[in-house]
């Protein structure tokens, strides 16, 4: 019985599928070979080609595979892209950091350039020592000067002020 209503129903698909349908053309004799052309088929079963579970399991495994496969190959380009961009800019960071880094270095060069020739006209604490020792005895050798010049000028006066008491008697 169930077999018997699955039959009938496939009849009737195929019935209603050879059943005429209207066509969009306009002509008698179009009209008319459309007409005897389905009048003979009717009863016919239409015969379609089986495709094969095989072949259509490759067909649409090769159809997924190219799918995604250039879907994968769109979305590695896109990464690429992110990532080489990614790449330059922190190889700009990276360059601008290195000239930054030189031109410290170059900085401290002139620096350490200037330190030297400080030190090659700057005096060691030695020297300091024998200057001021050298300057000790000049100043005291000047003072033992004018202390003696002090005492001659004192003289001085002392023999100015008996001239001067001896001259002021006789006038």
């Amino acid at each position: 019985m169930l077999a018997s209503a699955t039959a009938a129903r496939t009849l009737a698909r195929t019935v209603a599928r050879a059943a005429p349908r209207r066509g969009l053309r306009t002509s008698a004799v179009l009209r008319e070979e459309a007409a005897q052309a389905q009048a003979g088929t009717v009863g016919a079963v239409p015969v379609q080609k089986p495709v094969g579970g095989f072949r259509g399991g490759v067909l649409g495994f090769l159809l997924g595979f190219s799918a995604a496969t250039s879907l994968g190959v769109y979305y590695l380009q896109q990464d690429t892209k992110v990532a080489q961009g990614l790449l330059l800019a922190s190889v700009d960071e990276l360059s601008q950091g290195t000239e930054r880094i030189t031109s410290h270095l170059d900085r401290l060069q002139t620096v350490e350039k200037d330190l030297a020739a400080l030190r090659a006209q700057s005096a060691a604490s030695g020297d300091v020592a024998k200057v001021r020792a050298e300057m000790k005895k000049v100043y005291d050798g000047l003072h033992l000067e004018l202390l003696d010049l002090r005492a001659h000028v004192w003289g001085v006066e002392q023999d100015l002020q008996k001239v001067a008491k001896t001259e002021a008697i006789r006038i």
